[in-house]
């Protein structure tokens, strides 16, 4: 009997997260059911990008469920644990220079940027370091999923540094819930040594 995961009432990308931990921890088959659209094609794509099946069931009241397994799974093959996806190198870090993603609607761009990081935490590929610097400040002291989301990667071994003149600007010193007061001077060769820098 495969697992089933109820998925229903959250936002990309939870739903993906929750399969592909289902998948890591060879739960392989099960179904998951979402009610929205965009998580069956986020799903879809994961399953295809993944070497699986996930066709897609209409459920009433505007669900659906995706039944994931591998090409040609028997019962005996459902004991097998799932291959773990490779760990990606932490060459890069990521800029976070605002409190939310893009110039459009303050809220859009608020949740958009709390997914971010739940993605983030949730991901194999970590940076090396998050460098936060003038709006940015503000995640890491006045934004409570941010927060426990920073904390989850730093116990992951990922660093944050805080632009300590940026909170300093805000008055936001002693409000610092996660990461470290840093400068510009450690910012720039944190910078400066990574791979690649991802700018938000």
């Amino acid at each position: 009997m495969s697992d089933f995961i109820d998925a229903r009432g959250k936002e990309c990308p939870i739903p993906v997260v929750m399969a592909k931990q289902a998948i890591a921890d060879g739960k392989l088959p099960f179904t998951i059911e979402v009610d929205n659209r965009t998580s069956v094609e986020n799903l879809s794509r994961m399953a295809s990008s993944n070497g699986l099946t996930a066709p897609v069931r209409d459920l009433s009241g505007g669900a659906f469920a995706l039944d994931f397994s591998r090409p040609g799974d028997t019962p005996a093959a459902e004991t097998v644990p799932a291959a773990p996806l490779p760990t990606q190198s932490r060459d890069y870090v990521v800029f976070i220079g605002r409190d939310m993603i893009g110039s459009g609607d303050r809220a859009l761009g608020t949740n958009l940027m709390r997914m971010f990081f739940y993605t983030l935490a949730n991901s194999d590929n970590l940076p090396a370091a998050l460098l936060f610097m003038n709006d940015g400040v503000k995640l890491p002291t006045l934004d409570d999923q941010v927060v426990e989301h920073l904390n989850t990667l730093a116990a992951k071994g990922v660093e944050a540094l805080v632009c300590g003149a940026c909170l300093n600007f805000y008055g936001l010193t002693d409000s610092l819930r996660a990461g470290t007061i840093s400068n510009m001077y450690d910012i720039v060769s944190r910078m400066q040594a990574a791979g690649k820098v991802i700018s938000l």
